[in-house]
């Protein structure tokens, strides 16, 4: 696990670079209000999970992280710009995002909107026009349609809307629930690891069902072991976790989740089932003579995560 951990921690300090080193390319060099307000949404923190399994599938195929830096960084970007629009009040109404303010919060509702629409832009500008060595054009026109579709009305768009109509309604099911995750959630996990088999071209090819189904797993198991920890928040008993503990407990308080429609238990018995079904995905791949060691350390991260 330690060596995963390490995996993780150098594949954040990568895309962060890279994204810092797409920022200077594609941005304007002068510090305005919407460059500052995207710089500080982009890089506030994170453990950056998507690029992480950009990196990762890639490698799986023997493709070397420094060609997949466009692709980990133009999904981070399009993950940031969704937590943006996410936070917003007519949305979620978060005030905090990893403990500090969020973007409508520091800049105003009008520059947080903005700072949305320009890093989806710009995770575009950054897969359309940045060096990608050994990619071929029509990879990368598939990377492009693939995180489109993720991004969209068939993708993160359209869970967001079925988690907002479903918000206060008390006799959600746990199937709803599931859609709702696999959209607004599962889809841009499902985007990442399909564009980093994508970054191999055909040689990729006789795994991506099993990749699918992979990342359609770890997906689902992610949200609900949020859900989890959501629930589980009240166990903090110092002051600061008391302070993190309110914020999550109140917005867990007024949103319907996996743990609370069917029991923290049940919730729990789901993660894990999800996540020996992944294990069974990367089998098949195995199967194909990849090393998918990185791949199931990372569902074992997903389920055992505390926060």
């Amino acid at each position: 696990m330690l060596d995963f951990i390490n995996e993780l921690r150098d594949s954040h300090k990568q895309v962060d670079n890279a994204i810092k080193h797409y920022l200077v390319m594609f941005l304007n060099r002068d510090i305005s209000l919407l460059t500052q307000a995207i710089r500080y949404s982009v890089l506030l923190g994170g453990k950056r999970l998507r690029p992480f399994l950009v990196y990762q599938t890639g490698k799986l195929f023997g493709i070397k992280s420094s060609r997949l830096n466009a692709p980990a960084a133009a999904i981070e970007c399009i993950h940031a710009y969704s937590l943006i629009h996410d936070d917003l009040p007519v949305m979620d109404n978060d005030k905090l995002r990893r403990g500090y303010p969020t973007c409508h919060v520091k800049f105003g509702e009008a520059i947080a909107i903005l700072a949305g629409d320009a890093l989806h832009t710009l995770a575009f500008t950054i897969l359309a026009e940045a060096h990608m060595p050994k990619i071929a054009d029509q990879d990368r026109l598939k990377m492009i349609a693939t995180l489109a579709a993720a991004s969209g009305a068939n993708g993160m768009c359209l869970g967001q809307s079925l988690d907002l109509i479903n918000k206060n309604n008390k006799n959600v099911s746990a199937t709803q629930l599931e859609t709702i995750y696999q959209y607004k959630t599962g889809s841009l996990i499902r985007a990442a690891v399909r564009i980093g088999a994508l970054s191999a071209g055909n040689k990729s090819h006789d795994a991506l069902e099993s990749l699918d189904h992979y990342a359609t797993t770890i997906g689902l198991a992610f949200q609900i072991r949020d859900d989890i920890i959501d629930t589980s928040s009240h166990a903090y008993d110092n002051k600061k976790g008391e302070q993190v503990r309110s914020i999550r407990q109140s917005k867990h308080d007024h949103t319907n989740t996996y743990s609370k429609v069917l029991g923290l238990n049940m919730a729990r018995s789901k993660a894990e089932e999800l996540y020996y079904e992944s294990l069974t995905s990367l089998k098949c791949i195995a199967k194909l003579g990849y090393n998918t060691s990185t791949l199931s350390a990372f569902s074992r991260y997903i389920i055992k995560r505390s926060d």
